[in-house]
């Protein structure tokens, strides 16, 4: 099988990027599993860029078919899964960057937003469109998104599934800059390696601060919304949200 996560490491930085173009860069449970092993290779590093393969595609969201006929107790696994993964990137040690290349809906979204900093290319276009599913985000967007850009703003992206473009997610703080496509991976690389050249225990520890003033709560939420996403499935409009999305036609909810 080839590899759908792949590592790179240079001057501390590391480097992972979702091999699986073809698909979007979607994330099955191999993918995620694959992802989750990777952090452990990564404990030393003093910086983290995280991306995916080709133009396309940041990380286009979660594996749609393979969710469609999962029960309420192999969603929780699945949220347990996404989550854990989230939550490896949040509280790694070093900074973490996303850089957004393209399509970063439903939990490549949520991937991006669990990044300590997010660089978009000008064709990158983020959403959390679970709604259109049938189900809601559960890989801790209901939580960061709004910490992030404000109550209302993550109220339309998640009650209307709204898709922004790079400059519209700049306007409202989803991502912290926009740049030429051509130009991403350049960018990223320089912010990445001034970062691994900061100290890194003080790096850390601002990193730990800064994450403090939102964990006392988040945590919490965090575990309401996994119940909550895991509870849709087996309901009428996730199953048809998703059969809709796999047969490439409008969903017709009850």
């Amino acid at each position: 099988m080839p590899e759908t996560v792949t590592i790179t490491r240079e001057d501390g930085v590391a480097t992972i990027t979702v091999d699986r173009p073809d698909s979007l860069n979607a994330l099955n449970v191999a993918t995620l599993e694959a992802l989750d092993r990777t952090l452990d290779e990564t404990e030393d590093v003093r910086a983290l860029v995280l991306t995916g393969a080709g133009e396309n595609a940041f990380v286009a969201g979660a594996d749609i078919s393979y969710m469609k006929e999962l029960s309420v107790e192999e969603a929780m696994a699945y949220a347990e899964l996404g989550h854990r993964v989230c939550d490896r990137i949040a509280t790694h040690d070093a900074p973490a960057i996303a850089a957004v290349n393209g399509y970063a809906f439903g939990g490549g979204c949520e991937l991006a937003l669990a990044c300590d900093l997010r660089v978009a290319s000008e064709n990158a276009v983020l959403g959390q469109t679970e709604i259109d599913l049938g189900i809601v985000p559960g890989w801790g967007g209901t939580q960061r998104l709004s910490r992030l850009v404000g109550d209302a703003a993550a109220r339309r992206m998640v009650f209307l599934g709204e898709r922004l473009d790079a400059e519209s997610a700049a306007e409202i703080g989803l991502v912290g800059e926009v740049v030429p496509q051509e130009e991403l991976d350049s960018v990223v690389d320089e912010m990445a390696h001034q970062l691994a050249a900061k100290p890194r225990f003080a790096l850390a520890a601002a990193k730990e601060a800064l994450n403090q003033v939102h964990e006392s709560h988040q945590s919490a939420g965090l575990a309401y919304e996994r119940r909550l996403w895991s509870g849709l499935f087996g309901t009428a409009d996730q199953r048809e949200g998703m059969e809709a999305f796999v047969e490439k036609r409008d969903p017709d909810f009850e």
